[in-house]
C-alpha cells in the first residue's frame, strides 16, 4: 500500500514511470473499468491497485514474482487479478476501437502532393513482433525472426495514429500474410470498403 500512496500522492513523472500514464489517466481508466462491471474493489484489494499491478507487469514486461514483491500480494492473488484486468480491457476494445468515417482526410483532399496517390486511403496496417512469455512445451511455435518468444501482431491506424483494429495473439513463427488473411476473412476481423484501401 505505501507504493501506491507513492503513486497516488508522489509526484507526477514516478506514476508515468512506474503505471507509463499521467495519474489522471490513470484514475480514470479506473473508473471506467469499474463503471462498466467487470472489475470491482475485493476486501483486500482496490480496483487501482489491480490496475496498477496489471500497468506494472505490461508496462516493465515483469514476471508475477516480480510484482507480488513489489505489491506484497501472493503470486495467486497477482495472477487473478491480472486475468480480471486483462479481460476488463479488452471489453473497452469495441468503444476504444473505432471505425472512422470514409472521408477523405482533409490533410490529402485537395493536396497536390497526396491526392492523387491517397483519396481512396483510410489508413495504414503493420505487423511488428512483441515479446511474451510462453510454456516451455510451445515456445517453439513463438520464435520467429528474434531470438525470443514473441506475438506477431498486426494494427490497423487511420491518418489521425488513432487504433482502428488490432490483432494480437499469433505466434511469431506465423509468416505476416497469414495473420493478415486471418484478420480480413474473420468475422470480426478487419474490414476494407469495396473501392478504398
Amino acid at each position: 500500500m505505501a507504493y501506491l500512496r507513492k503513486l497516488y500522492c508522489g509526484e507526477e513523472k514516478h506514476c508515468i514511470g512506474e503505471l507509463r500514464m499521467e495519474k489522471s489517466v490513470f484514475f480514470k481508466l479506473c473508473d471506467k473499468l469499474r463503471s462498466m462491471g467487470p472489475l470491482k474493489d475485493t476486501w483486500h484489494c482496490t480496483v487501482e491497485e489491480q490496475v496498477a499491478m496489471f500497468l506494472t507487469t505490461v508496462g516493465h514486461h515483469k514476471k508475477n514474482i516480480n510484482i507480488s514483491f513489489h505489491f506484497t500480494r501472493s503470486g495467486e492473488t497477482v495472477s487473478r487479478h491480472f486475468n480480471r484486468v486483462l479481460f476488463a480491457i479488452g471489453k473497452l476494445g469495441p468503444e476504444m476501437l473505432r471505425h472512422r468515417t470514409l472521408d477523405t482526410p482533409s490533410k490529402i483532399e485537395g493536396n497536390p502532393r497526396f491526392d492523387p496517390y491517397f483519396k481512396d486511403c483510410i489508413g495504414a496496417i503493420e505487423g511488428t513482433h512483441v515479446p511474451c512469455n510462453v510454456p516451455s512445451r510451445i515456445v517453439d511455435r513463438f520464435r520467429g525472426r528474434k531470438p525470443f518468444p514473441t506475438q506477431n501482431v498486426l494494427a490497423a491506424v487511420d491518418f489521425d495514429l488513432l487504433f482502428t483494429y488490432v490483432c494480437a495473439g499469433w505466434e511469431g513463427s506465423a509468416h505476416d500474410s497469414t495473420v493478415l488473411r486471418h484478420s480480413l476473412e474473420h468475422p470480426n476481423g478487419l474490414r476494407v470498403p469495396e473501392g478504398i484501401w
